[in-house]
């Protein structure tokens, strides 16, 4: 008999009202107390797990291993009259996991096969980690599964599946547990080509018959032949003398990310803090701020003088940078600390954003920014951010029964 401190308990079997209650009553008459109980219902068969330990102070002196033989008789006979079956092992080795460092693993894929989802749950057996428990959080747009983890090496863990998100062409986000995932949040996204499709800068180019002009700066940016605030002053500079009107023509032709409202409406619900840091120009992002309910804003200003665009920039530039000290501001004006924020973009000058954040999110990003976020979204969904936070479709679905715009 080996010296076993504490009995985990698996019962299986088909599930039926009763069934858990028949179970704890069975074992409400022995002097033990549940260090760990988990049920999960699936297709129909339940499969209950409990950890047992010796209360001595109801049961001074008593032997354990004659306890834990009782129970193992009672439950079996339990068992059989409830046609279930039960397994016993010894319960340390998930006590000692529990109390390990905990990780949440969230798998986003459309659709998600499951050779993918083998080869990330291989890469947690190498890590010397424990799956102990797995949930669907949504079946559409995408499917997305979120795993517990307990036990062994988070960086490498880490490490490991970023290289088979990649090799799978799944999108995969970790996460620490813990209560800071219950806290307040703060939330700061990106505005072109993340919470909204495109760049309001080549809108506002079309109107002035310089698009062309301005894709080629673009160009010589993204080469790096240019820093972002050069290269936006001299975008600006083309659209010198464009009629300020065009600007309320071009936010007629914006057009909101999918799920982009699903998002911050949802977000909004559960207390979450919604914000939003651009580049581009406060003429755009006040009327988002203003149409999606957000927070915080920070954007640059185009200066308009007697009704016209006159090629210049009101104040200081919003760069890369920029980025990352308005993150910081945001997150001291909602009492959030850094570690409780997000950050969603998609180029590199969110770059700093994304790393200064508690969790930074590249959002159908360029191959540079895939590589140093904490996790990438590959799917034109912005509403899949949210299964990253652990919110299931089912809630988002439940909290729109409420009257809600819908995307």
């Amino acid at each position: 008999m080996s010296d076993e401190s504490t009995l985990l308990v698996t019962v299986t079997g088909r599930d039926r009202p009763g069934i858990s209650a028949r179970l704890l009553s069975t074992l409400s008459v022995f002097p033990v107390t549940i260090v760990d109980l988990e049920q999960v219902v699936l297709g129909g068969r339940l499969v209950l797990g409990a950890i047992l330990e010796v209360d001595e102070r109801v049961a001074p002196g008593v032997s354990r291993q004659r306890v834990f033989e009782e129970i193992r008789s009672a439950l079996d006979k339990t068992a059989i009259d409830l046609d279930m079956e039960v397994e016993y092992a010894d319960g340390n080795n998930r006590v000692n996991e529990i109390a390990s460092e905990r990780l949440h693993v969230t798998v986003l894929a459309a659709p998600l096969r499951p050779g993918a989802l083998g080869a990330i749950t291989s890469c947690v057996a190498r890590s010397g980690a424990n799956i102990d428990r797995i949930e669907r959080l949504s079946g559409y747009p995408v499917t997305s599964v979120e795993m517990e983890i307990s036990g062994g090496n988070p960086d490498q863990l880490r490490a490991e599946l970023a290289m088979e998100s990649a090799t799978q062409g799944v999108d995969v986000a970790v996460q620490a547990s813990g209560l800071h995932r219950r806290g307040k949040h703060l939330i700061v996204m990106d505005v072109d080509s993340t919470l909204i499709q495109g760049e309001v800068i080549e809108l506002l180019a079309a109107h002035a018959n310089c698009l062309d002009e301005v894709a080629k700066v673009t160009e010589e940016a993204m080469r790096g032949e240019l820093d972002f605030e050069e290269s936006l002053r001299r975008r600006v500079s083309l659209l010198k003398g464009l009629d300020a009107s065009a600007i309320d023509r071009v936010r007629e032709e914006i057009q909101l990310t999918p799920g982009a409202r699903t998002l911050v409406r949802t977000l909004k619900r559960l207390g979450y803090e919604c914000g939003i840091v651009s580049g581009g120009f406060t003429q755009i992002t006040d009327v988002l701020v203003e149409n999606l309910g957000l927070d915080y804003s920070a954007a640059n200003t185009l200066e308009i003088i007697d009704g016209k665009i006159t090629g210049n920039l009101v104040g200081p530039v919003i760069d890369r940078k920029g980025k990352a000290t308005t993150l910081q501001r945001f997150a001291e004006e909602a009492g959030v600390p850094l570690e409780q924020t997000m950050a969603v973009g998609d180029g590199a000058n969110d770059l700093d954003m994304l790393q200064t954040a508690g969790l930074g999110v590249a959002f159908n990003a360029k191959p540079v920014v895939r590589q140093q976020a904490d996790t990438s979204v590959n799917v034109p969904y912005l509403d899949t951010i949210a299964f990253i936070l652990g919110i299931t479709r089912e809630e988002i679905e439940a909290a729109d029964l409420v009257t809600a715009p819908q995307d």
